[in-house]
């Protein structure tokens, strides 16, 4: 018997804040201070006064080409105003920032953050057999669409060969001659 995970309206609103780049799933300095309920500024400024604590593998600078895709995925005007490239905090990152922004409200919204990011690894690892069904019923629809091409292919050859009139055969009488 599975268990089901369900998500409370605090835990979407911060699953739809975790982005994918490069292959990491990571949260943007914007974000997380509008969940801490800081300014973008002041939450960079607590993490630039404690370097040492965000190696880059807590923490990122994403690039432009990175930010202009983020941009167009997410459709909106919010990112009008940013005048820098964020920075991308990985799930360690973000547990760090625990440490660094020290009140009452960053703990609470880093434990629920720690807790979504546990919730999908333990989502994605209990349905690892159905993402892996997926994976093998993709592959083998591929190789239908080459095959169903193929089919499609002779069918076309064969129409066009009945429109060319094609000579009797058999015997003929001597009327038809």
């Amino acid at each position: 018997m599975k268990k089901t995970i369900t998500y409370s309206a605090q835990e979407h609103t911060i699953m739809n804040k975790i982005v994918i780049i490069r292959g990491e799933k990571v949260m943007l300095d914007k974000d997380l201070a509008e969940l801490y309920g800081v300014t973008t500024g002041n939450l960079n400024l607590a993490v630039r006064r404690n370097t040492t604590r965000f190696p880059n593998d807590f923490m990122f600078q994403i690039s432009k080409e990175e930010f202009q895709n983020l941009i167009l995925q997410s459709a909106t005007s919010s990112w009008g105003g940013t005048r820098k490239v964020p920075y991308a905090f990985t799930e360690q990152g973000v547990a760090m920032l625990s440490s660094v922004l020290n009140s009452e409200r960053a703990i609470d919204v880093n434990i629920q953050i720690i807790r979504v990011y546990t919730k999908m690894r333990k989502f994605l690892s209990t349905h690892k057999d159905i993402l892996l069904k997926l994976e093998q019923l993709e592959h083998k629809t591929e190789s239908h669409d080459e095959k169903i091409n193929l089919i499609f292919e002779y069918m076309k050859q064969l129409v066009q060969e009945k429109s060319e009139p094609r000579k009797r055969i058999g015997f003929k009488r001597s009327e038809e001659e």
